[in-house]
């Protein structure tokens, strides 16, 4: 998918919702246990409920690879499914990858050959070798670690030399390897207060931004700070809206979770001009 194509699917959804598919087999609703395959259950059942407030989904590896092979199974078939049923959404895999050069090739392989994933996350901190094998795939995707959500991004993402961060020089940097046409950034909601820091380093570029939600991030502060004229913004939610529920109305519940963030994203296009105004 193509920047552009993001951008329109934006734009024609009124939304820049990304909805994170992990599920967990311990909190999943348990009449699915019975089924053949729960975790693809479950995802199915969330995507078909809430396909028309999103423009992204993001499985998150961890929670498919703790199951073993049934698990990448699930995974495998969820991304597939969503690409055969929902081809204008932005899959992306959330594995965190990055090693290097022959090893990162392999892992490029797998998400993009393999899987058709549109992106992939990749950890930075091995540098230029260890992220361009991902690179070379037309039409997808290296969405980078920059400034993650969690409390241990102080411990090395905020420290730095000569007043420039290391999260300051992670984008910096990389953008010698990739354009905005191809590389995003992992920016955490819970620090909606370094937006104008980030864009700063990046004023073009998408932001995939979780946090929001479970987290306690502030959709408002991201977009206020962080929103470009384009949009520029994936904002993920995973717990509150696929397990806004536990029974057997789990999938409705999370469609009403996810339309009440959407009709809040609408409000923010529509204010920045984004999307014109109703009349």
């Amino acid at each position: 998918m193509t920047k552009q194509q993001l951008v329109d699917n934006i734009r024609r959804k009124q939304s820049f919702l990304c909805i994170g598919l992990d599920p967990d087999i311990e909190k999943i609703p348990p009449h699915l246990l019975a089924g053949e395959d729960p975790l693809f259950a479950f995802n199915k059942a969330i995507v078909d409920a809430t396909a028309g407030y999103c423009v992204a989904y993001k499985p998150n590896l961890a929670f498919y690879e703790c199951c073993g092979s049934r698990g990448m199974l699930s995974f495998e078939k969820t991304v597939a499914y969503i690409r055969e049923q929902y081809p204008d959404q932005f899959v992306i895999a959330d594995a965190k990858r990055g090693d290097i050069g022959n090893t990162s090739a392999m892992y490029a392989r797998t998400f993009f050959d393999c899987v058709k994933a549109d992106a992939v996350t990749v950890a930075p901190y091995m540098g230029e070798d260890s992220v361009k094998p991902f690179l070379i795939y037309p039409g997808t995707w290296v969405i980078l670690l920059a400034l993650t959500s969690n409390k241990g991004a102080n411990d090395f993402q905020l420290a730095g030399s000569g007043g420039e961060r290391l999260f300051e020089k992670v984008i910096r940097k990389s953008q010698e390897w990739a354009t905005d046409e191809q590389m995003m950034y992992v920016a955490g909601a819970t620090r909606g207060q370094m937006f104008s820091d980030i864009r700063r380093c990046a004023p073009r570029h998408f932001l995939l931004v979780p946090g929001v939600g479970a987290q306690g991030g502030s959709l408002k502060e991201v977009v206020a700070c962080g929103m470009t004229d384009e949009c520029g913004l994936l904002v993920n939610s995973s717990r509150a809206i696929i397990y806004a529920d536990n029974d057997a109305s789990f999938a409705e519940a999370a469609r009403r979770e996810a339309c009440v963030v959407q009709q809040e994203m609408s409000l923010y296009l529509r204010g920045k001009r984004i999307i014109p105004y109703k009349r």
